[in-house]
């Protein structure tokens, strides 16, 4: 107060502004509050110290629906040296996941593929790994859960890019693949097989 007076500010008016000062400080952060936020900070740092995959993981996936938030995580993932990867059918769930190499993109985070598309891409998986955007397709037609927006969608993600074939490739050959894979469908389920069927390999 002696200190305000000295720089020239009225002496009632200071010492009501410290009287507010005094009564939140009583109130808004106690030290029940301050020792839990203490808790809290000293719990995340150890576990960003040690565990910085699963934390960053775990932080990415907590905020996958906020872009910005996706951006800063991924800038703070590099800032500590772990390599996100980027999405890939044959290997990201829903979240994103902690790796060998750190930690792969979730197929949540991608945009335009909704929960009902992934639950697909995920159970077609369990057969094994897809070999090509025609054994993608055939896998993964039946359900109608992913069509051409969203399997486009995921190849300029580059959530196909482990089948070693450019992306404008497949982008191209999107609407074949599905018109292939919905005849073999309906092939099966009418019980009929052609003579030259392939198994989508190629």
């Amino acid at each position: 107060l002696d200190g305000a007076v000295a720089n020239g500010h009225d002496r009632a008016r200071a010492e009501e502004i410290f009287q507010q000062m005094e009564t939140f400080a009583a109130y808004g952060f106690n030290k029940s509050h301050s020792a839990a936020y203490a808790l809290v900070s000293f719990q995340t740092a150890w576990l960003k110290a040690h565990y910085p995959r699963e934390f960053l993981a775990a932080l990415l996936t907590m905020e996958m629906g906020d872009t910005d938030k996706v951006y800063k995580n991924l800038a703070d993932s590099r800032r500590h040296g772990v390599h996100v990867l980027p999405p890939d059918v044959n290997s990201s769930r829903a979240d994103f996941t902690v790796c060998p190499e750190g930690i792969r993109f979730g197929l949540g985070a991608t945009k335009g593929v909704g929960e009902k598309a992934i639950e697909t891409i995920v159970a077609a998986r369990e057969d094994g790994p897809f070999r090509s955007l025609g054994d993608f397709c055939a896998r993964t037609a039946s359900s109608g859960q992913v069509n051409k927006r969203i399997t486009e969608g995921l190849i300029k993600a580059g959530a196909f890019d482990s089948l070693g074939i450019e992306r404008s490739r497949l982008v191209s050959g999107v609407e074949g693949a599905i018109a292939w894979a919905q005849r073999v469908s309906e092939d099966r389920a009418a019980g009929q097989m052609g003579l030259f069927a392939t198994d989508g390999t190629s």
